[in-house]
């Protein structure tokens, strides 16, 4: 595994992305499973490990914090505030509740710094200014150590990077989706010396080839039950991309999640994937996209193919959207 830098933070090129081994894409994994997914991933070469408050909420960060205080020192840890937590996906970024609720979130992830602090959700009635100013403060007493954003336009992620550098931004980015490409984000990263953190990476779970049209999702403890995207009639329409990734994997002695991955480590050098998954399998899965080494041929004939293909569904509902900062 080689390293990646994130604004001035070094990291390993591909993350851990924690949230569902509690939350949001099924029941949470047994406890001791959990721990040992962490801890294998770390064994494996992953140093960059990524969860928030509202996942669960609250019991991610736990099971963060317990898997990875042994090896604190070795790791870094990357956390959100800025949602209210109150049953709605309401925000609240608030200068004085930030600096209230990074206490809350050291003492669950048995910490005294936390090495990268997202705003989660852009909160539009708080200037972003003052959200990177409050950032600012608690880099200065040693709390945090660098800043990010996620979900943020390119407008926002200039204005905060004017009051305190921004290490990373992260906002969903895979083969099915593809906005940071043409909404100016992904540009503004690059100009400012930011790094980028796709979440989603395999299109929550779409780009491993596993889910088809007779895939169901438990409404009541997976997100993706409320999707457009993984609506029956979706998949089945989606189901040439997915098709397609298959077949140029299999020329790669790949799976299709294995060249996800390997094509967004292709993209840019200032890019850090963060798969995540409660299956070791999985894990050593993704893994193997570090081994992959696509060509400028290899890229150009994806994205050839992937152009001709139109994606049906939005990436996440109606009401989660109306959350993403799309200020221009």
């Amino acid at each position: 595994m080689k390293t990646r830098k994130l604004g001035n933070l070094d990291v390993s090129e591909l993350g851990a992305g924690c949230m569902s081994l509690s939350a949001n894409y099924g029941p949470a994994a047994d406890k001791d499973r959990a721990i040992k997914v962490l801890r294998t991933a770390h064994e494996r070469g992953v140093t960059f490990f990524d969860t928030a408050e509202v996942y669960g909420p609250y019991v991610n960060e736990e099971l963060v914090g317990e898997a990875l205080a042994p090896i604190r020192n070795q790791v870094k840890i990357a956390t959100k505030f800025g949602f209210a937590i109150d049953g709605t996906i309401a925000r609240d970024s608030r200068p004085e509740r930030i600096k209230r609720v990074v206490e809350e979130s050291l003492k669950r992830l048995r910490t005294d710094r936390i090495d990268l602090y997202y705003q989660h959700r852009i909160d539009p009635t708080v200037a972003i200014e003052d959200v990177a100013g409050a950032v600012k403060d608690l880099i200065k007493e040693g709390k945090v150590l660098h800043f990010g954003l996620s979900e943020a336009s390119a407008k926002t992620i200039r204005r905060a990077h004017a009051i305190q550098p921004v290490a990373a931004v992260q906002t969903e980015y895979s083969l099915i989706t593809r906005d940071v490409e043409t909404d100016g984000v992904l540009k503004a990263c690059e100009e400012l010396g930011i790094g980028f953190v796709p979440w989603g990476p395999v299109g929550m779970g779409y780009l491993t080839g596993k889910i088809d049209a007779r895939t169901t999702f438990d409404p009541k403890s997976d997100l993706r039950a409320d999707f457009d995207r993984f609506k029956p009639e979706a998949v089945a329409a989606n189901m040439p991309l997915v098709a397609f990734l298959k077949e140029f994997a299999v020329k790669k002695n790949a799976t299709p999640a294995q060249l996800s991955l390997a094509w967004l480590l292709a993209q840019k050098p200032f890019i850090v994937p963060i798969p995540g998954t409660r299956n070791l399998d999985h894990l050593i899965e993704n893994h193997g996209a570090v081994n992959m080494r696509l060509t400028a041929e290899d890229v150009s004939e994806i994205d050839a193919a992937v152009s001709r293909i139109k994606v049906q569904g939005g990436r996440m509902n109606a009401m989660q959207m109306t959350a993403v900062d799309q200020s221009v």
